[in-house]
This record gives structure tokens, sequence and C-alpha cells, in this order.
């Protein structure tokens, strides 16, 4: 009898992290494409069982296109909690099961990196680290247009107190900031951080906004004008959520009438589609006010190793089951 061996279309890099294609490969036939356009995957998706994709790196939105023109498509495995990346609703609908870290908590507690980067955005900016750099390297020697704050007399407000949220927040507290937090679904307990029950008040308090929120139809844009304008002038807004939950194009109006305010950002709105018409993208380009990483919050060697060996076992445990099915 033949045993069943799934086709595996792997859209993310992998090679480089240890173990994991051994892994894979364990489970079945697998083709790596680490950095395909759509219409590279919609040539041969329809030979596959399985994709397995992560993404901080893709350009490939799984959607109706994808999911359709994979017509032995079976699970869709991504290594990572986040899943704007696939259309989840179409996906159900075709009875094809997404495989994700989003409520693996014994998995995703070991993983502390998009916390550590979102408070190293904050030193950059605060401290103007990439501006003092790169003058620099252009011969210059002046600390006068690089005088920067301290952590232990600016007011952070953290919206959002989940995983990462309450990381961060510790982050701040140890260096000395007042830390105040809005989250109207978690507790804050620890008596040196403040929880506040007005998201508004916290925008106007802060000198420091940091966002931990995942994307849903309630915090999609939620940082709009009516948001953003109640800031200080001189705000620093850091993101390593999902740059969906800002309004790009009021954030920039506020940025170019606030010279002083700064961003620091890992992620950009409809960034898998659509990332090179980021209206932040394009002011990043004459101004030095925003800093712009390219998605890079998980990406450690840690965290890619427990994030995405956790979801090749998971996918490895859905194909064994499904194989046991049909035996």
């Amino acid at each position: 009898m033949n045993i069943f061996k799934p086709n595996i279309l792997v859209i993310t890099p992998v090679l480089h992290i240890s173990g994991i294609c051994k892994a894979l490969e364990a489970i079945g036939n697998v083709t790596y494409m680490d950095d395909p356009d759509l219409s590279d995957v919609l040539d041969v998706i329809g030979d596959y069982d399985a994709v397995y994709t992560n993404p901080n790196k893709s350009k490939v939105f799984i959607g109706r296109d994808v999911i359709d023109a994979g017509k032995k498509l079976k699970v869709i495995c991504t290594a990572s909690t986040g899943t704007n990346h696939i259309d989840k609703l179409y996906a159900s609908e075709k009875k094809i099961p997404i495989l994700s870290l989003t409520e693996e908590r014994q998995v995703i507690d070991r993983i502390s990196s998009t916390a550590e980067l979102a408070f190293a955005l904050t030193m950059a900016a605060i401290r103007q680290i990439m501006l003092g750099h790169n003058a620099v390297i252009e011969g210059e020697w002046d600390y006068t247009r690089y005088i920067g704050r301290q952590m232990n007399c600016l007011t952070v407000g953290v919206i959002g107190y989940g995983r990462l949220g309450s990381l961060y927040a510790g982050y701040c507290n140890a260096f000395g900031s007042k830390v105040l937090v809005y989250d109207p679904y978690k507790r804050v307990e620890r008596d040196d951080i403040t929880k506040v029950d007005n998201l508004d008040n916290l925008l106007m308090l802060s000198d420091i906004v940091s966002l931990h929120v995942h994307v849903t139809d309630e915090t999609i844009e939620m940082i709009d004008s009516s948001k953003i304008n109640l800031m200080k002038d001189d705000v620093v807004l850091i993101n390593t959520s999902r740059g969906d939950i800002i309004n790009e194009y009021h954030l920039v109006e506020f940025l170019r009438k606030n010279k002083n305010a700064k961003v620091a950002t890992d992620v950009l709105a409809d960034e898998i589609r659509n990332r090179q018409n980021s209206p932040l993208l394009k002011y990043a380009r004459e101004s030095s006010q925003v800093i712009i990483t390219p998605h890079i919050g998980g990406m450690t060697k840690e965290a890619q190793e427990i994030a995405y060996g956790h979801a090749v076992s998971r996918l490895s445990m859905f194909f064994a089951n499904y194989i046991a099915r049909d035996l």
C-alpha cells in the first residue's frame, strides 16, 4: 500500500533556519520558493497539498486567486501569530484550515523579539541614532543636532497589554519611565504601571505611544486623525503590530505639521500587496522623522527556530491525522 506523501510549497525563506528543511522533508515532498511573486505561486499551486508561509517578507497574499488555483490544497500553514496575509473567511468557506501560532501560548510566550525591537526603535528614535550615525559617515562630528531625550523623564503610553505590550511596558518601566496602559480586555497587575480607561487621555499624556494590538475590525485604522491630533506635537509613535492599525494618510498630515514628531515602525499598511504605495514609506524618503524596518520584529535566530519549528510540527501533525483518517 502506498502511503500518501503531501506536496508542500514553501513560499518564505527557511534554508537558513536550523533543522527546518529536514523537518519539512520528513513530512512530504517540498519545493522551496524563497521570495516568489503572486504569478509564480499561481503557476504551481495547483500541484500542492499545503503551502507554508510567513508574512514578514512575502509579496503573496493568499486570497481567492491562490486558494481557487490550489485545486489540491488541504491546509495553509503560517509561522506567525498574525494572519492578515491570508483571506481567512474564504479559506473557511473552502474548508481549508489555517495553522498559525495565534493561540499557541506555550510557544509564543518564549518569543520576546518583537517587544525587544519595539524598545530598540524607541531608543533609536528618542536618541536620534540613525541620524547621528549617517552624519558621522558623511564627515560631521557635532552633537548639537542630535540632542535626545531620557527615558526616566518620559511618559510612555502602551496600547494593548497582551504578551508583547506587557513585555514592552516592563522594559520602559525598568528604564524609569512612567508607563500608562490602555487595553479594555486585560488587567494590569503591577503597582508600578498605570492602567487608564480612556484612550484619548493616554494619547494626550504620552511622550511615546507604542502599539501592540492585533488586526481586527475594531482596531483597523484605530489611530486616525481624531486620535493622532490628540498627541503631543513632539510625540514618538512606535508600531510593531500591523500597519493597518494606523491611517497613514492622516499620520503623514500630522508629521508635516509637527516637525518634532517621529514615527518608528516595523510595519506598513497593506504591506503584502501594496507597500510601495504606502504614504508613510513615501514620506520617509523625504523626511528624517520616520524610521522603517522591514518587518523584522520576529526575525531573530531564536524566534525563527521556535516559531518556524512549531509551525512545521503542527503541519506534521495535520498530515499524520489526515493519513490516519484515510487508512
